[in-house]
């Protein structure tokens, strides 16, 4: 086991900027109003599953279809860069209809493990020990585990004002994230 403390932390907090369970708090409330009832147990569960999972298979399952580390990088880094923009100008360009319960799909399938997580997880692998990012994860699932069950607490601390403020700042963080996914992966593709 190679456990490091700053690799823990640099990998988790890469992996909440990009899962930002914060800025995803309207989009929560919002499921809540529509379905009733969010199960934050169930979520948090199934989104471990799957980013641990897709540590060890992910890069298996895209070399059995063909594609590699570097173009899913690069794929992932413009779904970061649009999610981003969506964070930062406050647009949303991906609109999904309404759904019937909110556990596994929408939120730990895309709201916390999607596609930008599972390309940062493929990145952090290239960088971290795989023990590392695991700790991070659990870290991160632990966060969004308290998010979920506290949306209505959050809701009227922070207020709409506070949660757009941290909304947007999430956004400049994750557009960077963005930004050298893109010219790491770019430049092993040309």
């Amino acid at each position: 086991m190679n456990f490091d403390i700053l690799e823990i932390f640099t990998a988790g907090m890469i992996l909440f900027a990009v899962i930002d369970i914060i800025g995803s708090v309207p989009i929560i409330i919002d499921l809540r109003k529509k379905v009733g009832h969010v199960q934050s147990e169930k979520a948090s569960i199934v989104a471990a599953i799957l980013m641990i999972a897709f540590l060890y298979v992910g890069e298996s399952i895209l070399t059995l279809i063909g594609i590699d580390v570097n173009s899913f990088a690069v794929a992932g880094a413009f779904i970061l860069f649009f999610l981003a923009i969506e964070m930062i100008l406050g647009i949303q360009l991906y609109k999904d209809d309404a759904p019937e319960t909110a556990a596994i799909v929408p939120i730990a399938f895309p709201l916390i493990a999607g596609a930008g997580t599972m390309t940062t997880i493929l990145s952090l692998k290239s960088e971290f020990a795989s023990e590392n990012i695991i700790v991070a994860i659990l870290g991160n699932v632990v966060v969004v585990y308290m998010v979920l069950k506290s949306t209505k607490f959050i809701e009227r601390v922070l207020g709409n004002q506070g949660i757009a403020v941290i909304r947007k700042i999430f956004g400049v963080i994750l557009l960077a994230i963005a930004v050298k996914l893109f010219t790491t992966n770019i430049q092993n593709l040309l």
